[in-house]
């Protein structure tokens, strides 16, 4: 890549029709993004939030003139110590470092944020005011609760944002690059971003796997079986089984509608349903439609009905028995708890035993989640699904991602933008960005009976099919498994429903976060869990008396459901021998729809 403008042929420079491209392509994002003003969430709204939210803290502490300036002396007592210790590197001398990153935070990894006294220096001063900044915000008083957990969360969201290691002349590894490609990575980094921009309409659409390196069945969703049934909201997939001997009771899945099934089904490696299958169970899967806007008036009712209800009748056909054990995953586990509750009230046992996984039926605390649900926000939701029919997936994906802004943002502003790169084939990322639609009347349903009212943990808050709800009169055995660093439900709030549900309860809690704390096979030999019989009333309280194992929580869950499985029997093939024949194979057609593609 060579100009006119430059004899050296080593340097890559844009030359002016590259400049010319890039100034079309530009002016076409911004007509896209003018054009998407007022079709979903406004970031304007998002601002206008964020910028009220810090006036009403900034109001509280200028009532106490005092506190404030114990706190920026303070500020300034840590910069002269900061500056002493670098005078005394620069000098030659040894000085202990007067701040440290975080635990886990990844960001100063390069060797020259330590090394490098420059460097050292900019990472100290930063971590120092942001430290400062969190601490400030968050001891602010006179806010109400819901306010003040904006505030927390904003300031961190700003001073992430503020980080040295996102702009390029103050990232050690962006400027070692710059200077070893010659600007090349400056240049790639352009055209990646206005690629972004492209793919998303004017929206930025941060691109965070290689999208080619994967396709669902082919190299994700590969175990064998087949959709022995499919309504409008789901394909029941029933697999094949891998042992000649299986339990007679069958195995059902209720996986999340806010993602697709296959995080359960990645590569063979990591997939916790073929796993599954090799411990000799016959194991079917719900895997929900991709809704759009003719299933707008879908209901939370509907899912019930149609999702865990028609396949219990539908595993009833395709191999004679009457009982079941059941998994819910996240969402899918809320959705067969109010299952659980509806069928109880029925004095309907078609449900033995149930697992949830990493699952919330107590919303009163929801961690950060919460920052985006309040009366205003849902009203605003609402409107705009009902002009469009559904809540975009797109939309769903950068709300999560935002509650781990340095992982699922900062780090691709840095690698696909300022280093040039493409991002990695990582089957979970991949999973993460080929997202779902939700329907407009059972996602505002969700938000409100849940979130803002926390009704399904209420008795009676919640009715369906014209049944009172009440949990707490769940009385089948029941295995919880939370993640200790789970950002979408925070494992000690869903640790409170083993103070509701009646029956038999074991929880388990496992290391890591809502996917990769589920995902872990024992082959990896990964992370730990742990266990404690006892159930006091706090998560706390439980973890203090817990006791720790190394590895995945697999065969400790596998253990517990074994014995409610019943007697071995001859493994099932599905589509034979029952009243249901097969449709198609595994993975299905539901879970192929891909909004990257249609949106």
């Amino acid at each position: 890549m060579t100009s006119e403008l430059t004899d050296d042929p080593d340097i890559p420079v844009i030359t002016p029709e590259e400049w010319q491209d890039v100034a079309e392509r530009s002016a076409k994002v911004m007509q896209e993004f003018i054009a998407n003003q007022g079709k979903g969430p406004s970031a304007m709204d998002d601002m206008v939030r964020m910028s009220s939210t810090f006036m009403q803290a900034m109001g509280q502490l200028m009532t106490d003139p005092a506190k404030l300036m114990e706190a920026q002396a303070s500020l300034w007592h840590s910069y002269f110590d900061l500056w002493q210790a670098t005078a005394r590197r620069m000098t030659g001398q040894d000085a202990a470092p007067v701040v440290q990153p975080a635990e886990g935070d990844k960001r100063f990894r390069d060797e020259a944020w330590s090394d490098d006294a420059v460097f050292d220096y900019m990472k100290q001063s930063y971590l120092l005011s942001a430290n400062w900044m969190q601490g400030l915000m968050h001891d602010v008083e006179g806010l109400d609760p819901k306010t003040k957990q904006k505030l927390d969360f904003y300031t961190k969201l700003y001073v992430d944002a503020l980080s040295p290691t996102n702009f390029a002349l103050t990232n050690p590894e962006v400027l070692r690059a710059t200077a070893e490609t010659k600007g090349e990575n400056l240049i790639k980094g352009l055209k990646n971003l206005l690629e972004d921009f492209e793919r998303g309409r004017g929206k930025l659409a941060i691109k965070m796997v290689d999208r080619d390196a994967f396709k669902v069945g082919e190299n994700l969703a590969v175990t064998p079986g087949k959709v022995v049934f499919q309504n409008e909201l789901m394909q029941l997939i029933q697999y094949t089984p891998s042992t000649q001997k299986v339990h007679k009771r069958p195995l059902l899945i209720v996986p999340p509608w806010i993602n697709k099934f296959y995080i359960l089904d990645l590569k063979p490696a990591n997939s916790f349903i073929r796993w599954v299958v090799e411990q000799g169970y016959t194991v079917f899967v719900v895997s929900w439609v991709n809704p759009d806007a003719e299933k707008a008036k879908k209901t939370f009712e509907d899912y019930m009905l149609e999702g865990p209800i028609a396949a219990i009748d539908a595993i009833e056909k395709a191999t004679g028995e009457k009982t079941i054990n059941a998994v819910g995953y996240c969402i899918g586990g809320t959705l067969l708890a109010a299952t659980l509750a509806y069928l109880t009230a029925k004095k309907d046992k078609r449900i033995g035993a149930a697992t949830f996984l990493t699952t919330l039926v107590d919303f009163e605390q929801v961690g950060d989640v919460g920052v985006f649900i309040d009366e205003a926000q849902v009203q605003a939701l609402e409107e705009m699904m009902n002009k469009r029919g559904y809540l975009d997936g797109s939309e769903m994906s950068a709300t999560f991602n935002t509650l781990r802004a340095n992982d699922l943002v900062w780090s691709f502003v840095i690698n696909n933008y300022l280093l040039g790169k493409e991002p990695f084939p990582f089957d979970i990322l991949f999973w993460n960005s080929d997202s779902t639609r939700m329907p407009a009347v059972m996602h505002s349903q969700y938000l409100r009976h849940m979130y803002l009212e926390n009704a399904l943990a209420k008795p009676g808050g919640i009715e369906l099919a014209g049944t009172p709800l009440d949990l707490r009169k769940i009385k089948v055995p029941t295995y919880i498994l939370s993640t200790r660093e789970d950002h979408i439900a925070p494992w000690e709030s869903t640790y409170k429903a083993t103070q509701i549900y009646a029956g038999a309860v074991t929880f388990t809690l496992a290391m890591s976060g809502h996917v990769a704390g589920v995902v872990n096979p024992p082959a990896k030999g990964k992370y730990g869990y742990w266990t404690n019989e006892n159930k006091p009333a706090t998560g706390a309280e439980w973890l203090s008396g817990a006791e720790k194992h190394d590895g995945s929580w697999w065969p400790h869950w596998e253990a517990w459901l074994k014995p409610l499985a019943g007697p071995m029997v001859e493994a099932r093939e599905p589509g034979k021998g029952g009243k249901l024949k097969a449709l198609e194979d595994a993975p299905g057609s539901y879970v192929k729809t891909d909004l990257r593609e249609s949106d």
